[in-house]
């Protein structure tokens, strides 16, 4: 398998070229109304590094086929170097689990300006919203065996993409780099990239099957949100809210500054973000450490 790191905007510069890796995935657009200032300063930092590359476009929830010509107004030079991605999730969306046809009528517009079918992202618990992208795009899906694996080794796990066959790219980390891996062969890659080919992906991954550690406990709170246990340290990479519950619209207990070190025992990804929990004296408080597909710190 291929090595890639996707990056945005808050990225350190030099993970576009980081050694050891096959592909850079760069953030180009957000709705309408967002371009990433540092997109083409990466994207031709890899591209003379000599990775191959892809640009993704985060859904603002706005009309479908307005926000893939935006897309698309602003990538067309990189099409038929770069494989195009939509990065399909909660946060900053508010179609987000209301509309099941959203990334659908994307694909459409953006295949019919550009010949090339885009890749979905997602989290593995939300591809019924796009599954019926799965006959044309390759699949992109966030699955994370914990918040602190912060290596290249593949973690062990087993998990089910349907309706695909089998993931184009899995993201593995989330901590402090966005690692995936990605199931074709540079070849493979290039021909995704390339108007009017198939999106589907051209081999099967290479997935472990083995049970969940046991030392790992899962539980659902009173919420219905599912919590994996996990004890970590967690770097604000700026000010973060810590709050008495998971939600956005819990009580702050405190804003804490960038650099904080804040110890946690248990993390939760739901309403487009991951959150960690933080036992205190009075009971815990609960913090984003990363909102959509973009880290707000680092782990230790």
């Amino acid at each position: 398998m291929l090595k890639m790191v996707d990056v945005y905007s808050g990225s350190p510069r030099s993970f576009a070229t980081q050694s050891g890796t096959d592909i850079t995935m760069v953030k180009a657009t957000q709705g309408t109304y967002y371009v990433n200032p540092y997109c083409d300063t990466d994207y031709q930092a890899a591209k003379k590094a000599g990775k191959m590359l892809g640009v993704y476009h985060y859904a603002g929830g706005g009309d479908p086929a307005v926000e893939a010509n935006y897309f698309y107004k602003n990538t067309k030079n990189y099409i038929g170097e770069a494989v195009p991605a939509l990065d399909w999730e909660d946060y900053q969306n508010p179609k987000f689990g209301k509309d099941s046809n959203w990334c659908r009528e994307f694909v459409d517009k953006y295949h019919e300006l550009s010949g090339v079918w885009p890749l979905i992202y997602t989290g593995q618990a939300s591809l019924s919203e796009v599954g019926n992208c799965a006959k044309d795009c390759g699949l992109w899906v966030a699955w994370y065996a914990t918040m602190n694996w912060n290596s290249w080794t593949l973690p062990t796990a087993s998990f089910s993409v349907a309706p695909w066959p089998t993931y184009t790219i899995w993201q593995f980390t989330g901590g402090d780099m966005d690692r995936n891996v990605v199931n074709t062969t540079r070849e493979g890659w290039q021909k995704l990239a390339k108007p009017n080919v198939d999106g589907r992906p051209v081999s099967q991954p290479v997935i472990a099957e083995t049970k969940p550690r046991p030392e790992v406990k899962k539980w659902t709170d009173d919420l219905g949100d599912v919590w994996y246990s996990e004890k970590g340290t967690f770097v604000t990479g700026g000010a973060i809210n810590l709050r008495y519950g998971a939600r956005t619209s819990s009580k702050i207990i405190a804003q804490l500054p960038a650099g904080t070190e804040v110890k946690y025992d248990a993390y939760s990804r739901h309403d487009g973000y991951v959150w960690i929990r933080q036992p205190r004296s009075t009971g815990y408080g609960y913090l984003v450490c990363r909102a959509g597909n973009e880290p707000w710190g680092t782990f230790k």
